[in-house]
C-alpha cells in the first residue's frame, strides 16, 4: 500500500463519521456546469412541450447540417452568474396552439428541469416566439403522398 492510499482511507473514515448534511467540499474543489449543458437540459424540456414546432437559433441549422447531429440547445441562450441562471428560448409555434399556454408550459418545464438537474436557481425563462408554422394544403398533400409511397414499398 503506498502513502496516498493510506491517506485516502483516513479521509474516508472522517467523512463517514460526520453527518451527511455537514460534509462540505473544501475550498479547492469546484463544480462548474457549462452553459451549453444547461442549454441542453432546457432544450430537452422545450422539446417535451406540445405546440412547439421547433426551436430556432441563428447558426443552429448550419451547424447541424455540417455536423449531422441534432443540437438540443438550438435556440436557447443561457446567462449564468454564480448559482443563478437566466434562460432565453426562441421558438416557432404550431398553428392553432395557444401561445400563452405554450409559453407558460415552457417556463415551468425549463425551470423545473434545470433547477433539478443542475442545482442552479432559474431566475428567468423568457420565451421569444419567432413565428407560427402553418401547414399549407400543398405540404399536407406532399406528406400524404410520402406516406402512401412508404406504405406501398412495404
Amino acid at each position: 500500500m503506498d502513502e496516498n492510499e493510506g491517506n485516502n482511507v483516513d479521509n474516508e473514515k472522517e467523512i463517514e463519521s460526520e453527518e451527511i448534511e455537514d460534509v462540505n467540499i473544501n475550498e479547492t474543489d469546484t463544480l462548474v456546469i457549462a452553459t451549453d449543458a444547461i442549454a441542453t437540459y432546457a432544450g430537452i424540456a422545450v422539446g417535451e412541450v406540445s405546440g412547439v414546432y421547433e426551436m430556432v437559433g441563428k447558426m443552429a441549422g448550419f451547424t447541424e447540417a455540417i455536423s449531422g447531429k441534432k443540437n438540443l440547445a438550438r435556440g436557447i441562450k443561457v446567462d449564468k452568474s454564480d448559482k443563478n441562471v437566466k434562460i432565453d428560448v426562441n421558438i416557432i409555434v404550431e398553428y392553432g396552439a395557444r401561445i400563452p399556454d405554450v409559453a407558460f408550459e415552457i417556463q415551468t418545464k425549463v425551470k423545473n428541469i434545470v433547477e433539478n438537474m443542475t442545482g442552479y436557481k432559474v431566475d428567468e425563462v423568457n420565451v421569444h416566439v419567432q413565428g407560427v408554422h402553418v401547414v399549407h394544403a400543398r405540404e399536407e398533400k406532399n406528406a400524404e403522398e410520402n406516406t402512401e409511397e412508404g406504405s406501398k414499398e412495404e
